[in-house]
């Protein structure tokens, strides 16, 4: 007998559960493909405004390939951190 090719995977309470979540370029929202192999995501330290130290919680932003390969990563990356509050950029 053959078996099913694919499993649905369910939590206790019987609900369906994804496995894969894609990701989105946090500067153009295109969604990053599992073989997108240029893609990085960046997680960036909250500080406090008062004290300068880490909070323990982070901002993470991905960019796909494609802004990579043309070389607007770090513009990208500086116009999002623009965006975060508290930001001084």
């Amino acid at each position: 007998k053959r078996r099913p090719i694919h499993s649905i995977m369910e939590d206790e309470k019987g609900n369906s559960v994804e496995l894969y979540f894609p990701r989105s370029c946090s500067y153009t929202n295109r969604l990053i493909a599992a073989k997108d192999k240029g893609a990085v995501q960046i997680s960036i330290a909250n500080v406090d405004e008062e004290t300068g130290i880490m909070t323990g919680q982070n901002t993470v932003f991905a960019f796909c390939g494609y802004i990579r390969g043309k070389g607007e990563a770090d513009m990208a990356l500086t116009e999002l951190a623009k965006t975060v509050p508290g930001a001084e950029i």
